[in-house]
């Protein structure tokens, strides 16, 4: 399977629930995706849109209503264990056995994967998730980041080529966010496909090359992360003026976002106008620029957009 160009490809996917005689609860209403090989892959979306729903089906863990699934090149309806076993999820929440130290543990799941012991990359995960040192600790002795680390370990012990995050830095400080982005990216590195739940959309845009997002079930927006910012047509400035700003000077082509006595933050469509017009028309008010900062456009205002905030 070397020669795949997508690590998931998923058409026409639909899942619908039962609500009392029939099933009219639709968690996903029928898409097409594509998961390109090696890359890092963020899937967002707003509470109850259906990212669960689909991550569920991608592990086994929820049965599709109709669609197709292919999880590196193989057909889930055709070989349901093979698909499975291509694929690691690391769950949000934190569930293993506190009788059991890292190293234990990893032997213990590499043995229900049916790995033979000559086989099994125990010490490497452990040491590629910064463990090495605690593998004799248990659970309860082990730090909140240690035990995402952890759930991390878990899931690569049979070494699938796509690992799925779901939350994977919820409740965690921002140091140890960032000891978890420096283990995902090297994870990809080493050539694992990442899918990546967050609500962090800082943490997507950073992280991911490419993301979907979906909402009340339907696939709304999917691309190159870099490529739909670009493309994306609003520019922020804040200007700092030598006086006070009246709203009634408000320039051409220009929504006011902020007034903060001299200091105001205008959005624009660079399409409609430039930063050269804007400028212009403030001196042309009589107004002095004193300092200039412009602000590109975040995954988090293209999100806000998208899911209608």
């Amino acid at each position: 399977m070397t020669n795949i160009k997508n690590a998931i490809e998923i058409t026409n996917i639909k899942k619908y629930f039962k609500s009392g005689s029939e099933y009219n609860k639709k968690a996903l209403k029928g898409f097409d995706l594509n998961i390109p090989k090696g890359c890092m892959f963020g899937l967002l979306g707003p509470n109850g849109a259906g990212k669960s729903t689909l991550i569920n089906i991608l592990c086994g863990l929820t049965i599709k209503t109709s669609g197709n699934v292919k999880i590196w090149g193989i057909d889930i309806d055709d070989d349901h264990r093979n698909a499975k076993n291509a694929i690691g999820i690391v769950p949000q929440e934190f569930v293993t056995d506190p009788f059991f130290d890292p190293m234990e543990l990893l032997e213990m799941h590499a043995g229900l994967y049916g790995i033979k012991k000559q086989n099994r990359k125990t010490e490497e995960i452990l040491k590629l998730v910064g463990l090495w040192e605690q593998r004799h600790a248990y659970p309860r002795q082990l730090s909140g980041g240690m035990k995402r680390r952890l759930l991390i370990a878990k899931a690569m012990v049979h070494q699938p080529p796509i690992l799925v995050l779901d939350e994977p830095t919820a409740g965690v400080d921002i140091e140890l966010r960032k000891q978890l982005w420096d283990n995902i990216r090297q994870l990809n590195k080493m050539g694992t496909t990442v899918i990546l739940t967050t609500h962090y959309l800082e943490e997507a845009q950073e992280l991911c090359d490419y993301i979907a997002v979906i909402d009340d079930g339907d696939l709304i927006k999917t691309g190159n992360v870099k490529e739909l910012l670009k493309n994306e047509n609003q520019k922020t400035i804040t200007v700092s003026l030598d006086k006070k700003f009246d709203k009634k000077h408000i320039p051409n082509y220009t929504d006011l976002i902020s007034v903060k006595n001299n200091i105001i933050e205008l959005s624009f469509k660079p399409t409609e106008t430039n930063i050269g017009n804007v400028l212009t028309e403030l001196n042309n008010s009589n107004y002095n620029i004193q300092d200039i900062s412009t602000q590109e456009t975040k995954l988090e205002d293209l999100f806000l957009q998208l899911t209608n905030g």
